[in-house]
């Protein structure tokens, strides 16, 4: 399994991905089509935002790769725009990044 994490990774989550052995591309800054791009979104199972504000690369990433899944794992709410496309919201005070990681991968 190949995923893409946008933004920053205060939890963990690369860390523990990793650990489940997936393979995981980090992009630090914004989504934008041409980081996206770089990080091989055409090829990702999954795209993880870690910053909801990062919303804009959720419909960038769908237009680039239809059958992504699209997870946010944010404390912060993700604006109505995005919500229709994320498979799923996780909230990290709720569940932890091994958590995730492992039904990711799993």
């Amino acid at each position: 399994m190949k995923a893409i994490v946008v933004g920053p990774d205060e939890d963990g989550l690369t860390d523990a991905l990793e650990a489940e052995g997936v393979e995981v591309t980090r992009i630090e800054e914004l989504g934008t089509r041409p980081a996206l791009e770089e990080a091989g979104i055409t090829d990702a199972d999954a795209l993880v935002l870690t910053l909801a504000a990062g919303a804009t690369a959720i419909p960038v990433a769908k237009d680039l790769n239809d059958d992504v899944r699209v997870v946010v794992y944010a404390g912060d709410d993700l604006p109505d725009f995005a919500r229709g496309q994320a498979d799923f919201i996780v909230d990290p005070r709720l569940l932890s990044a091994q958590a995730v990681a492992e039904e990711l991968a799993g």
